[in-house]
């Protein structure tokens, strides 16, 4: 990660998220200067109190966390207890975190933070892109002030996961994802189609567990039902796609896509059953990047598929043993 980002990471704590989390904060050279929720795997009190306690397993109750939209821009919402559990974090009911969340608003600081310190805050937004799009009505020169922006959602050459054609993220706020989307900053877009095929599995939980520190023992924990799920609806076995985490990987640079092309993309807002589709012109993929006139968000299409067994020896410590070795 470039020196002189800060990341403000907009995220619907549950599961993934917090591997997300941990991924990033794993790694000293990553500043995170603070984390908003959203709704979306849960509402974003709760992610608030799962980001507030996975900061305080890592010692960083010093990141400000702030609390956004608990609903779409049309006023629905859609959360996942299935998925995540009860209280996001796999159903592990941990206890209450000692901090509290900060009092101002996630569009606010996201606005503050980026006039600030213009041309320095990557935003990473990893659920439904609700309060990037409230910041764009309070701040219009906002993707002036904003270096970049990675978001993981969409489904383009891939199936949905909430409907044939759409991703959730993008699906629980369609008409924000569009705004986000057409804002004219520089965006780069991890869809489902690279973030199905990176997998953690049974196997690397259990070495996760068996490794014994706070960090991976707490990650094999909510990991439990993540799999379970992915084993019932998704693969057949018990592994969970890498979604959340692979898009913080691919903004600090850790993860360097094998095709990425920068083409044009919206999002069906109709109300029909396209609706949260993920539209990219894809013809000009191959022809060089950026392909096409109108070409605006670098869409992350494929990744070498090793991303589980990195995101295990982050979780570990093993790379920042093997680059003290070094």
């Amino acid at each position: 990660m470039a020196s002189e980002e800060t990341l403000i990471v907009d995220c619907d704590t549950g599961i993934d998220d917090a591997l997300a989390l941990l991924y990033l904060l794993g790694d000293p050279g990553v500043r995170i200067g603070a984390v908003t929720t959203v709704f979306g795997n849960t509402d974003p009190e709760t992610a608030a109190l799962n980001t507030l306690r996975v900061l305080e397993l890592v010692g960083r109750s010093d990141i400000p966390v702030a609390i956004g939209a608990s609903h779409g821009w049309r006023g629905t919402r859609h959360l996942a207890p299935d998925v995540h559990g009860a209280d996001g974090l796999g159903g592990t009911n941990l206890p209450a975190p000692e901090a509290a969340p900060s009092t101002e608003p996630a569009a606010e600081l996201i606005v503050r933070m980026a006039r600030q310190d213009p041309g320095a805050v990557h935003l990473l937004a990893v659920g439904p892109l609700t309060n990037l799009a409230a910041a764009l009505q309070l701040e219009p020169e906002l993707p002036r002030l904003v270096k970049h922006v990675t978001i993981m959602g969409g489904a383009l050459r891939h199936p949905g996961n909430v409907t044939p054609a759409a991703e959730a993220n993008i699906s629980n706020d369609p008409e924000a994802a569009r705004i986000v989307l057409r804002a004219g900053w520089p965006v780069t877009l991890v869809p489902l189609d690279a973030t199905m095929t990176e997998a953690i599995t049974e196997q690397q939980r259990r070495q996760l567990a068996e490794f014994g520190t706070p960090v991976t023992t707490f990650t094999a924990a909510i990991l439990d039902q993540y799999l379970d799920f992915y084993a019932r609806h998704a693969f057949g076995e018990r592994k969970a796609a890498c979604h959340d985490p692979l898009a913080a990987a691919i903004a600090v640079g850790d993860v360097e896509p094998l095709l990425a092309p920068v083409v044009p993309v919206d999002v069906e807002t109709g109300d029909g059953p396209a609706r949260g589709t993920t539209v990219a012109d894809l013809r000009g993929q191959y022809r060089g990047f950026p392909a096409d006139e109108g070409a605006n968000v670098r869409v992350v299409l494929r990744t070498d598929g090793t991303f589980g067994a990195r995101l295990v020896d982050r979780l570990c410590g093993r790379e920042a043993v093997a680059r003290g070795a070094a």
